[in-house]
């Protein structure tokens, strides 16, 4: 046996070990065998096409839960190549994405999308479901493959020319595996606006077959990112300004990418909602202590500049600052560090000094060109949070 030929073979026990151990035990991969773990299917699969679309061009993306019990995902990016560059089995070719999972992989950065905190891959529903299906559209040519519980039936193949790019991955969750293979509309409906949200101008859309009524479908695309999010958050509030602040700014010094929005409310509790590489944090983490901390600094530089606090005040410190706020903290990092295996919080001093730092300066900048606007919302924080007198 030549040396390359026991790589090959090495390579493919290890494949089939972890298809059977991921049917064994599918909720160590993708957190259940009920609707959540089948939602998590989708995830894996749509996060990677949203890749492809951000990377390499295109822009939109379509989730679709056909009427067999099937979902359909395609994007119209440059279409994954089935064999990766040069025939190389640790490359990004759909095969390798298909039957090995990402954490396998070079990780992909600041432009990467994670749909959720398991980032385990389409590998998951390649091996999770009875039938999975694959075509690439790619150079004016069209290949499909199909894959069976996580077994190639064959080769990919030619199946003619085409006019259009893109990849659509199709896959019929497993019932030996799952409790229900019936997906949730809304549950779907309110990641896919989420993402739209997070990545500006990306199309996103979810159509549901099913319904004995007729088809239903939802469409997102939004310009102004994380600044329409705060705005549908407030949609129906009261606010202090007539406008969300929302900026972005590059840091090196945290390998990344930061984009903020915020605006104050009339009443109510903080509400903060952050995000690393697109999935949540709920856990929030460096980026929202990075947050509140330049907001509270911005304010505080403001007030005192211009007389709206003496210089013996108390600052506006976090908590003060929170109070009606409605924002959203999103980074994008090439290397994100997490606390916990979950990745529910997001560590990284770095990110913390570059997140408070921008938010410093450019809320800094905002309030000066708008002084009405600053004072109103200074007064208001002075206000409604002064220590109670005798």
């Amino acid at each position: 046996m030549t040396e390359g030929a026991g790589a090959d073979d090495a390579a493919r026990v290890t494949e089939v070990e972890g298809r059977e151990l991921m049917r064994k035990r599918p909720s160590m991969y993708v957190g259940s065998t009920g609707v959540r773990g089948l939602h998590q299917l989708v995830h894996e699969v749509a996060a990677r096409l949203v890749n492809e679309v951000l990377a390499g061009g295109g822009g939109r993306v379509d989730v679709t839960l056909t009427r067999d019990g099937g979902i359909r995902i395609t994007d119209d990016g440059p279409g994954i190549p089935f064999a990766a560059a040069g025939g190389v089995c640790a490359g990004d070719g759909l095969e390798t994405l298909l039957t090995r999972p990402d954490t396998e992989l070079p990780p992909d950065g600041r432009n990467t999308v994670r749909w959720s905190v398991y980032g385990i891959g389409p590998c998951a529903a390649t091996v999770m479901s009875s039938r999975l299906t694959a075509e690439v559209r790619r150079g004016g040519a069209r290949w499909v493959q199909e894959y069976a519980r996580g077994v190639a039936l064959a080769p990919p193949a030619a199946a003619g020319p085409v006019t259009d790019s893109g990849t659509t991955i199709a896959f019929w969750p497993d019932p030996d595996i799952f409790d229900t293979v019936d997906c949730s509309f809304a549950v779907l409906a309110r990641r896919v606006r989420e993402l739209a949200l997070l990545n500006r101008g990306l199309a996103l859309s979810l159509t549901d077959e099913r319904p004995a009524g007729g088809t239903r479908s939802v469409s997102f695309r939004y310009p102004d990112g994380a600044g329409d999010f705060v705005a549908l958050l407030d949609a129906e509030t009261e606010w202090v300004l007539p406008k969300v602040i929302a900026f972005e700014w590059e840091d090196e010094g945290m390998a990344g990418i930061a984009e903020a929005a915020l605006s104050w409310r009339r009443a109510g509790e903080e509400r903060v909602r952050s995000f690393a590489n697109s999935a949540p944090t709920p856990e929030g983490g460096t980026h929202e202590d990075g947050f509140r901390a330049g907001v509270a600094a911005a304010l505080t530089e403001y007030a005192l500049r211009h007389g709206l606090l003496k210089a013996g005040d108390p600052g506006l410190g976090a908590d003060r600052v929170g109070e009606g706020l409605t924002a959203v903290v999103s980074v994008r990092l090439d290397r994100p560090e997490y606390h916990g295996s979950t990745r529910g919080r997001l560590g990284g001093a770095t990110v913390r000094d570059g997140v408070e730092q921008g938010v410093r300066e450019h809320l800094g900048s905002w309030l000066d060109r708008h002084p009405e606007r600053a004072a109103a919302v200074i007064g208001r924080i002075t206000r409604d949070t002064a220590p109670d007198e005798g």
